[in-house]
């Protein structure tokens, strides 16, 4: 009878165990499919017409443009440029308007201060020039950001459908992903259910409440981080490309853009349909005769997307020779090829000057330095001079590169970051070269605007030197070196 309970519990207990080993099995199995997705999806091919690299296209009507955000005597003031450029291409059109902007939303932060209600005048613009003109074709391509991946209506994206404007949020799981520790489990477990406006949580970066979903969807940290506009003005294509959102809180932040004509106009063009494509969209045949590429000009415009800025960045750093100037203004610098070219430019006697976003303001809210400081650190320390945008809850958001040789200069700007996320193929993001003699006007505007930050001229006040935000501690550089190496950041 013993021997009888013994053995029925040696095999109550075996079962348990075998059911213990099951489940392990398929955790096991899981965790395995979980890799293979991450692996596939960081890998896999790149959407059509992704990680574009134009031409060198002769360009006319260029023009430089600037948002400055200083100080005088210690109070802030702003001198905007950009969408009120915007906003007279818009008015002029009469076929086509195209915009793709990142981030297109009211949301201002915690800050104090009073900002330009920038997207709702985009929209208002928009809508004016449908109802003025019905039969003409507008366009809104955005980041699903803007809606919290579903988890909330947008007000400006609804008013822009209504009047007749599609509206296209970037289908952003074509992309490859940039967080392969959790973007397969996301892939397998989450994105099947989709996402539904409302929930529990509060909005963060706004009012109204989202789903865990939202939260969820927001940790893959992947954008259509594209800001530009094309639109024709009665005649030709025109096409701006910036570093500025239509976002009432970015409304005071440093910006730079570029304004053009010509066939490179087209290119850009062809490189947003292919956005469009991938998110099943299309657009109906531009009713413009194209430009041949011969115009008489100095100037040629080149338009680069995705790892396509990075090589024409790394062409412009390791092309520089002894004595050329190399001047540097970045919002988010992190990428190890950009700063280990950088470095190798110092020591051959390239005159390099770095102007850095300190990273401590974010829309009311103080930032830990990361990976500006780190970074600048370790540039100081090969010798390269790096001063610091002296920020007071704005940003300084530029992406800009310019190089002065002997007998051309070149200068690259746009929506990118120099950051892994941005540089190889994760994001969408958008920029131009412009390459000419350094006496062309945009060219002297882009040198003159920076020259203006640097030395602080004319009374305003824009930079400090590197000692203010020296960080020269070993935790944030490890840090920085971790979260760029993993995805595991916002940068």
């Amino acid at each position: 009878m013993l021997f009888r309970k013994q053995q029925h519990r040696s095999l109550f207990s075996n079962k348990k165990y075998g059911k213990g080993k099951g489940i392990s099995r398929w955790l096991f199995l899981l965790l395995l499919i979980s890799i293979g997705v991450a692996v596939y999806h960081v890998n896999k091919p790149l959407p059509p017409g992704v990680d574009f690299s134009g031409p060198q296209r002769a360009a006319s009507d260029v023009q430089f443009l600037a948002d400055r955000t200083y100080t005088v005597d210690g109070e802030r003031q702003t001198q905007q440029q950009i969408f009120d450029e915007v906003f007279k291409m818009i008015a002029i059109a009469r076929h086509l308007v195209l915009v793709d902007m990142f981030l297109f939303n009211d949301y201002q932060g915690k800050g104090s201060e009073q900002h330009r209600a920038l997207s709702d005048e985009l929209t208002e613009v928009l809508i004016a020039q449908k109802q003025r003109y019905p039969a003409m074709e507008i366009q809104l391509i955005s980041d699903p950001l803007n809606t919290l991946y579903g988890g909330l209506p947008s007000k400006h994206f609804t008013q822009l459908k209504a009047a007749g404007i599609p509206v296209t949020q970037t289908n952003l799981s074509k992309l490859r992903d940039s967080n392969p520790a959790y973007s397969g489990f996301w892939r397998l477990f989450i994105q099947p259910f989709g996402n539904k406006e409302g929930g529990w949580l509060p909005n963060p970066f706004g009012e109204g409440k989202v789903s865990v979903r939202s939260y969820l969807s927001l940790l893959n940290f992947k954008a259509n981080h594209r800001k530009l506009i094309i639109a024709d003005n009665g005649e030709e294509l025109t096409a701006l490309v910036t570093s500025a959102n239509p976002h009432d809180g970015s409304s005071a932040h440093d910006n730079v853009a570029l304004r053009f004509n010509g066939q490179a106009a087209w290119d850009l063009l062809d490189s947003e349909k292919a956005v469009l494509a991938m998110s099943g969209k299309t657009l109906p045949k531009v009713e413009l005769e194209q430009p041949s590429d011969n115009t008489e000009t100095n100037l040629t415009v080149e338009v680069v997307t995705e790892q396509a800025v990075e090589k024409a960045a790394l062409a412009m750093i390791n092309q520089a020779k002894p004595k050329d100037k190399l001047d540097m203004a970045m919002f988010y610098l992190s990428d190890r090829e950009i700063i280990d070219a950088l470095k190798s430019a110092q020591q051959r006697g390239v005159i390099l000057r770095v102007l850095l976003d300190p990273n401590k303001d974010a829309f009311g809210r103080e930032k830990n330095g990361i990976p500006n400081r780190p970074v600048a650190h370790e540039l100081t320390q090969a010798g390269i001079t790096v001063r610091w945008c002296d920020t007071h809850g704005e940003q300084c958001h530029a992406k800009w590169l310019m190089r002065r040789g002997a007998g051309e200069t070149t200068m690259l700007l746009g929506s990118t970051n120099f950051t892994r996320r941005n540089l190889h193929n994760l994001n969408l993001e958008t920029s131009v070269v412009l390459k000419g003699p350094a006496n062309a006007a945009p060219l002297r505007r882009g040198q003159s605007w920076f020259d203006e930050c640097w030395y602080n001229l004319y009374g305003r006040h824009y930079s400090v030197d590197y000692k203010n935000y020296a960080d020269e501690r070993l935790w944030p550089r490890l840090l920085y070196r971790t979260m760029e190496a993993t995805g595991l950041s916002t940068f």
